[in-house]
């Protein structure tokens, strides 16, 4: 498939996702259905590596993609980007383990927890000993794998782990992304073998694993940049939806108050409307940079990975800024839970706090490097 069929494809969804939004809030993770449905159209592959049959267009589709289905549903929007980039990511792993999980699957499905938690690992023969207990892995029920932060172990850890190694711990309770079931994993002495293990920092770098057995640019291009993006593209296109939603609602109305002829609501919809846009745009000329510089192989300076993770969060909470600006104005009825807006505006909140999607953290870095100072933090 193509791009333009692919992301029709992605739009063929939108209307399925949000008539069962509310079935996805209810079950707390992502519907059998819906799952079927993203397998089944060919923009998972996208995330694949071609050399296991996955898609051979640009990387950057699956982020138009994740635009697009975050306009219908933000949990499920969120799941197919992160289990999109998880199979991307596994091209770097050594093809011992790309066999394990690409062979043993005709669509492997990956969640993650990349912090270390509160895990120990020990080394012993043919591998390590893994035990601890990692939070927030979105859509872990329905996937095989799982990808965990290794604590104080080399620059930057990450192993792979089937799913019979490891336990969901039901806890995800919360007031936004309900449907992500991003649930505890918890690991009990797993035997982990040595080639389910990445070093995060060399891959790219001096492990060109990734670039060498498939020669797609995005193996190219350091991990911490490209990574991060799939949680931002979501973000863009639920705020795109809160606005469709908005215009839904008013359009045809008069009189006075909140209404199709309100001078506020014309100003209010205007700048919404224009920090999406400028969010999106900024997303897009960030990753064909990126991807430019990695054909051409220029290195990735300390500046401009620090102006990536900037960027990230940047665009994060100007999305946010959209959703709240119409929410505020959105009325008393927008409170009531057979409304989308209520549950746009929730998942709004729940995308914009991981630590590298806020400013004071996400643009941290970029500050300190500009004025000549060394990194003291992950870029």
């Amino acid at each position: 498939m193509d791009t333009t069929q692919l992301l029709k494809s992605a739009s063929d969804l939108v209307p399925k996702l949000k008539s069962r939004a509310q079935l996805t809030e209810d079950l707390r993770q992502i519907p059998q259905d819906t799952i079927r449905d993203l397998l089944g159209c060919g923009i998972y592959q996208i995330g694949i590596p071609r050399s296991y049959s996955g898609n051979s267009v640009k990387y950057g589709v699956c982020l138009d993609v994740g635009v697009e289905l975050a306009k219908g549903c933000g949990s499920a929007a969120w799941c197919y980007s992160l289990w999109t980039a998880h199979a991307f990511l596994i091209g770097h792993w050594p093809l011992a383990t790309q066999d394990e999980v690409f062979g043993g699957s005709e669509f492997p499905l990956c969640s993650s927890s990349l912090n270390p938690g509160r895990s120990e690992i020990q080394a012993v023969d043919g591998g390590y000993k893994l035990s601890g207990r990692w939070e927030f892995s979105s859509g872990c029920d329905a996937a095989g794998w799982v990808m965990l932060g290794a604590p104080k172990f080399q620059e930057r850890t990450w192993l792979l782990l089937p799913s019979q190694d490891y336990e969901i711990v039901d806890n995800w309770f919360v007031s936004g992304l309900k449907g992500t079931g991003s649930k505890d994993i918890v690991v009990q002495d797993a035997f982990v073998p040595a080639h389910r293990i990445l070093n995060v920092a060399h891959a790219g770098n001096e492990n060109r694993i990734g670039w060498e057995t498939h020669r797609q640019t995005r193996y190219k291009i350091p991990i911490p940049a490209l990574l991060g993006w799939d949680l931002v593209a979501p973000i863009v296109g639920l705020a795109q939806g809160m606005i469709d939603e908005f215009i839904l609602t008013l359009k045809g109305t008069s009189g006075p108050g909140r209404t199709a002829d309100s001078h506020a609501v014309h100003h209010r919809l205007s700048e919404a409307q224009a920090q999406v846009d400028a969010g999106y745009i900024l997303m897009k000329h960030d990753v064909d940079e990126m991807f430019q510089m990695a054909r051409e192989d220029l290195e990735f300076s300390q500046l401009e990975r620090a102006r990536y993770r900037r960027d990230k969060a940047f665009i994060a909470q100007l999305c946010l800024r959209s959703v709240n600006s119409i929410f505020e104005l959105s009325g008393a009825h927008a409170l009531f839970s057979s409304t989308n807006l209520q549950r746009i505006h929730r998942d709004a909140q729940a995308m914009t706090r991981r630590d590298g999607l806020i400013m004071d953290l996400g643009g941290h870095q970029y500050g300190r490097i500009a004025l000549g100072l060394e990194a003291d933090g992950p870029i």
